[in-house]
């Protein structure tokens, strides 16, 4: 596995105050992490960001960026997610992964065929989600856990899936609904 990728650990949401601070969301595990990393880039690698802790917010910080000193500049940047290289990012443990290192892995089944290619991750709460993306077909969901990913191998560039009988098959036509209405009983007042 090669450790060039570049990691999205937090994101400017919106802009604080008339001096060019911005709210940052910070998708780190420890959230406050996001200080530790440097130099933190946008997207595309061009633009270093320093950033210097200012205070907290309901759900973000508040941090200076060197460089940003008006509001103007700092609305400029609303979106922009910040990026770290993997290699400074710490190892992870036995069993998970950055969501990083699993997109573009190539899914296979156990025998080694071809299933498709990893092409998201995503986690809504409920638990983590390969997005796999065969070659002639839509994209499908499953479960990153182990009775639907028994295997993963960075170093080999792959991921073993297990998809479930009737898992793909075609949603069904709704049943139709029978128009007549149910005979039912008459209380007193509606005879009246």
């Amino acid at each position: 596995m090669t450790n060039d990728k570049k990691i999205c650990v937090g994101a400017i949401v919106g802009v604080h105050g008339v001096r060019g601070q911005v709210r940052l969301a910070s998708f780190t595990d420890d959230p406050e992490a996001i200080f530790d990393y440097a130099p933190l880039v946008d997207e595309k690698g061009t633009r270093v960001f320093a950033l210097t802790f200012r205070g907290t917010g309901k759900d973000h910080y508040i941090a200076s960026i060197k460089g940003v000193t008006t509001r103007e500049e700092a609305e400029a940047l609303k979106g922009t997610r910040l990026y770290v290289d993997r290699a400074a990012l710490p190892p992870e443990e036995e069993g998970t992964y950055y969501h990083a290192d699993l997109m573009g892995l190539k899914a296979q089944d156990a025998q080694g065929n071809a299933v498709g290619i990893v092409e998201n991750v995503f986690d809504y709460g409920a638990g983590t989600f390969l997005e796999i993306k065969p070659e002639n077909a839509k994209s499908f969901m499953l479960p990153f856990k182990d009775a639907f990913v028994p295997a993963v191998d960075l170093t080999g560039g792959f991921v073993e899936v297990i998809i479930p009988e009737g898992w793909l098959a075609e949603e069904k036509p709704p049943k139709e609904r029978s128009l007549t209405k149910k005979a039912g009983k008459k209380s007193k007042k509606e005879d009246e």
